[in-house]
């Protein structure tokens, strides 16, 4: 993923001057030096990095450091107040407000994922409430509308367009003053793709701000783009007022410095980051979560919450606890578990919320060898199952006539489904302790408040060793499930 190289190069650095007996500055030199070197090899640009290095060297002055302070942690901290720095200008972006109608326009570079990410940002929206539309203004690129049509049909948003008028102005004008009398409070206006050389093109963007006079100006940032990414920034923002940044395609394996230098040359925060292809996979930004991750000092609670609150929606959580209060885990409620997993992202996402998770434990390699894979091959088999299979608590059904039926059914080997019904067996027998008094009694810790201090011997026993000993172990679970606890009501999410 795109930062996860540069993440592991900077929380490496950091790391091995926390191995030093001795801080000095040519171990503080050394770690600047390493950090340094990542991010210029990540494409940020030259002359961010040389002032991230000089603000770190003057607010960390070891020999001014009394005794019993903890060198390392004062390094530690000033390293991560310099990104987050670096990372937020110091200013919000507008904010669109239900029941008031909000104008934003999307800017950037040709293939930076424009007509993608106006849908994105269109259905996270209309998930949580707004009445958004789009406008496609891009009338340079064949088949610009056609695409947008397409995705806006399928997130089931408005849309406005034309095949015949060839002045991005007059369709914008039209496009806003029609879903304005409609009474949409989000009106997203795309535009063609251009860059700095393009005077033409720089000069028509500059109409369409006039004429739509947008509360929000975005700029789409391909994070792949390099060291390109500054200069190019900078030009937008100069022709237009460009308001917040996007960042899309982090989930390739681009450098992606180029994001971190659209920051500081847009003077702009970034709001979004496009996860995949997918309308679903786009998440909020937030400083700060970010770079503690980025520097192994710990994991997004807020934001892993968020995901569980996406997948698992509020009304069917209690019938779910009921089912696993009674010990009732059929293979439909396994399915349904996979399904919610799958809904909250890539397992590496995920597992990255958690503090001190190391990315380094995902497996590498081919999809077919990601838990994701095998997760969704699981689904296929069980879709290949009869309703008396799914319903039915009693394992034992499951005869070798009927596995090897389900095989064929779903073109899965034989094994492959024994393998599921093993993994089927472990998460029954689990739940079936639980509700039983033998580990998390649902029915009861759920619905006390604090239910941060449930039982950790069960969920060791469910995490897989290497993530485990990451956490810490036993002990280190139960810290975290406190940390659950007491963040920000999270205990909420479980009532």
């Amino acid at each position: 993923m795109v930062l996860a190289e540069l993440g592991g190069r900077i929380s490496g650095a950091i790391r091995q001057m926390s191995n030093e007996i001795i801080i000095d500055d040519r171990v503080l030199n050394d770690c600047l030096n390493e950090i340094t070197r990542a991010l210029i090899q990540s494409d940020v640009q030259f002359s961010i990095v040389c002032d991230m290095q000089k603000n770190i060297k003057k607010i960390v002055k070891l020999n001014d450091v009394a005794a019993g302070h903890d060198k390392r942690k004062i390094i530690k901290q000033a390293i991560f107040s310099e990104l987050c720095r670096i990372l937020n200008p110091g200013k919000a972006s507008f904010t669109p407000r239900k029941g008031k109608t909000s104008v934003v326009m999307f800017v950037g570079l040709q293939g930076s994922g424009k007509t993608t990410t106006c849908t994105k940002y269109a259905h996270f929206h209309q998930k949580k409430g707004w009445r958004p539309a789009l406008v496609c203004t891009d009338t340079f690129r064949a088949g610009a509308f056609d695409q947008l049509k397409q995705n806006a049909a399928k997130a089931k948003i408005p849309f406005y367009g034309s095949y015949t008028e060839s002045d991005p102005v007059r369709i914008a004008v039209e496009g806003v003053e029609r879903f304005k009398k409609e009474n949409c409070d989000l009106i997203i206006v795309d535009t063609s793709g251009r860059h700095k050389q393009e005077a033409s093109l720089f000069e028509e963007m500059r109409q369409l701000s006039e004429a739509t006079k947008p509360d929000l100006v975005i700029f789409i940032m391909d994070s792949s783009i390099g060291q390109a990414a500054f200069d190019q920034a900078r030009a937008f923002k100069q022709c237009v007022a460009v308001g917040a940044v996007i960042v899309t395609k982090i989930d390739g394996h681009a450098k992606g410095g180029g994001a971190l230098s659209a920051v500081a040359a847009t003077k702009s925060p970034v709001v979004f980051v496009g996860t995949g292809e997918h309308m679903d996979e786009f998440q909020v930004f937030d400083v700060e979560p970010f770079v503690k991750r980025l520097l192994g000092m710990g994991g997004d609670w807020s934001g892993l919450v968020d995901k569980i609150q996406e997948a698992m929606p509020m009304e069917q959580q209690p019938e779910l606890l009921q089912k696993l209060s009674e010990g009732n885990f059929t293979l439909r409620t396994m399915y349904e578990q996979i399904q919610t997993i799958l809904k909250m992202g890539p397992m590496s996402e995920v597992f990255s919320m958690l503090p001190g998770f190391n990315q380094e434990l995902m497996p590498k390699g081919s999809e077919k060898g990601s838990q994701t894979y095998k997760l969704k091959r699981y689904l296929i088999m069980m879709d290949s199952m009869t309703k008396k299979e799914l319903d039915s608590p009693n394992a034992e059904l499951m005869n070798e006539s009927r596995i090897v039926r389900i095989a064929k059914g779903s073109g899965s080997p034989v094994e492959d489904v024994k393998e599921m019904m093993e993994a089927y067996k472990r998460m029954a027998k689990m739940w079936s302790k639980a509700s039983k008094g033998k580990g998390l009694n649902i029915s009861k810790k759920i619905s006390k408040k604090g239910s941060g201090n449930m039982n950790a011997g069960q969920m060791c026993k469910a995490l897989p060793p290497e993530i485990l000993n990451q956490i810490g172990g036993a002990g280190g679970l139960k810290s975290l499930m406190k940390q659950i606890g007491s963040s920000k009501d999270i205990t909420s999410t479980f009532k």
